[in-house]
C-alpha cells in the first residue's frame, strides 16, 4: 500500500492568495478601461465577418480593412448614439417639465370617426369619452409618477455625455487594436478556455461569440430600424421635435419597451391640431413599426445563435438593469454560456449504461458485499 502523499496546504493556500491578489490588482488597474474594452470586444465580435469581407476586398491588407471598419464604426454606431444621448441630455429639463405637466392635461373628446371603427369602435369611443370627461387629473395624473420614474432612469443614463465620449474614444482605440490583432487574441482566449475546461471551455467561448452576434443583430439592429422608421414617420407627418422623439424611441427599443409610446404621442398631437389625415396615416405607420420587431428580431437572432428567445430577452432586460446599456450584451452572454454548460453537464452519460448515478453507486456497493 502506497504511503499517503504529503500535501502542503500552506503552500497551496499561499498560491491561491497571491493569484487572487494579482487578479484583483489587474482589475483595479484596468478599471477605467473595462467599459471601453467590453464595448470594443462586443463590437469587434459582432462585426468580425464584415471585417473579413472588407479585408478580402482590400487585397487581404489588414491595416486598410481596420481603417475602413473604424470609419464605419464612427458613422454607423458612435455618431448616432452620441446624437441620441446628447439630444436627450440637452432637452432633459423640457422632457421632465412636460411629464410633470401631465396632471394638468385634459384629453379632448374623441373624433366622430373613432366610433365608426369596425368591431371595437364604440368601446374605444366610450373609454376615450370617459377619460375626456374626467378632465385634468384623470388617468394621466395617475400615470405621471411612473412616467417621471421612467424618464429619470432613461435621462440619468443619457446625461453623462462627457463620460460617454471618453468611453467611445477608448472603445475606438481598443477596437482598432482588436481588428488588427483579433486572430491572436481569439487564439489566446481559446487556449485559456481549453486549459480551464478542455473542449467544453472552447465550446463556451464559441457560444459567447455567437450570443454577442445574435444580440447585436437582433436587438440593436431592430432598435435602430424601428427608431429610424418611427422618426421618419414623425418628421414627414410634421410632428415637432421628431429628432428628440426618435432618440427616445431608440432608448425604449433598446430597453425592449418599443417605439409605440412616442409615436402615439405624435398621433395625439396631430389630432389636437386637426390634422386627421396625417394622424390616421401616422397611426397606421406606428402600428406597422411597433409590430416590426415581432418579425425582424427573431429572424436576426436565429441567424446568430440557436437559443431560446426567452433566454435572450431575459438576458437583455436583466443585463441592462444590472449593468446599464452594455448589459444588453453581457446579460445574454452570461445566460447563454451558463445554459450551455448546464446542458452539457446534464447530458453527460451516466457511469453505467442504463443506470443513473445513484443506482450505479448502489450497485457497486452491493457488489463488494460478502454473499451470505
Amino acid at each position: 500500500m502506497n504511503p499517503r502523499q504529503h500535501v502542503d496546504i500552506a503552500r497551496s493556500l499561499l498560491i491561491i492568495v497571491i493569484l487572487s491578489a494579482l487578479a484583483i490588482g489587474c482589475l483595479y488597474i484596468l478599471r477605467p478601461f473595462i467599459p471601453g474594452l467590453i464595448w470594443a470586444t462586443t463590437i469587434v465580435v459582432a462585426t468580425w465577418p464584415v471585417m473579413l469581407m472588407v479585408q478580402r476586398r482590400c487585397g487581404n491588407r489588414r491595416w486598410i480593412a481596420t481603417m475602413v471598419m473604424l470609419i464605419i464604426l464612427l458613422v454607423v454606431i458612435v455618431l448616432p448614439l452620441y446624437e441620441a444621448i446628447s439630444t436627450l441630455a440637452l432637452h432633459a429639463s423640457d422632457i421632465m417639465t412636460t411629464i410633470r405637466g401631465l396632471p394638468n392635461y385634459a384629453l379632448p373628446p374623441p373624433p366622430d370617426w373613432v366610433g365608426e371603427i369596425p368591431l371595437a369602435g364604440q368601446r374605444i369611443a366610450h373609454e376615450w369619452q370617459m377619460l375626456s370627461d374626467s378632465g385634468p387629473g384623470g388617468l394621466l395624473a395617475k400615470l405621471e409618477p411612473y412616467a417621471t420614474i421612467a424618464a429619470r432612469w432613461v435621462l440619468g443614463r443619457a446625461a453623462i455625455v462627457g463620460v460617454f465620449v471618453i468611453h467611445m474614444c477608448i472603445t475606438i482605440i481598443i477596437a482598432g487594436i482588436l481588428y488588427n490583432r483579433g486572430d491572436a487574441a481569439a487564439r489566446f482566449i481559446m487556449r485559456f478556455a481549453t486549459r480551464l475546461a478542455d473542449q467544453r471551455g472552447a465550446q463556451a467561448v464559441k457560444l459567447a461569440g455567437l450570443a454577442i452576434r445574435a444580440v447585436a443583430l437582433g436587438i440593436v439592429v431592430t432598435a435602430v430600424v424601428q427608431s429610424t422608421l418611427g422618426g421618419l414617420g414623425l418628421w414627414i407627418a410634421g410632428v415637432p421635435a421628431a429628432g428628440i422623439l426618435a432618440a427616445v424611441m431608440l432608448m425604449l427599443c433598446l430597453a425592449q419597451i418599443g417605439p409605440l409610446l412616442p409615436l402615439l404621442g405624435g398621433v395625439v398631437w396631430l389630432f389636437r391640431h386637426d390634422a386627421q389625415v396625417a394622424a390616421v396615416l401616422l397611426l397606421i405607420w406606428s402600428v406597422a413599426v411597433a409590430t416590426l420587431d415581432n418579425l425582424l428580431r427573431p429572424l436576426l437572432i436565429r441567424r446568430g445563435v440557436n437559443l431560446s428567445m426567452l433566454l435572450i430577452l431575459s438576458g437583455v432586460l436583466g443585463g441592462m438593469f444590472a449593468f446599464g446599456i452594455v448589459g444588453l450584451f453581457i446579460g445574454p452572454v452570461i445566460l447563454a454560456v451558463t445554459w450551455a454548460l448546464l446542458t452539457a453537464w446534464i447530458d453527460e452519460p451516466s457511469p453505467m449504461p442504463g443506470l443513473g448515478a445513484n443506482e450505479a453507486d448502489r450497485g457497486a456497493a452491493l457488489g463488494h458485499q460478502d454473499p451470505s
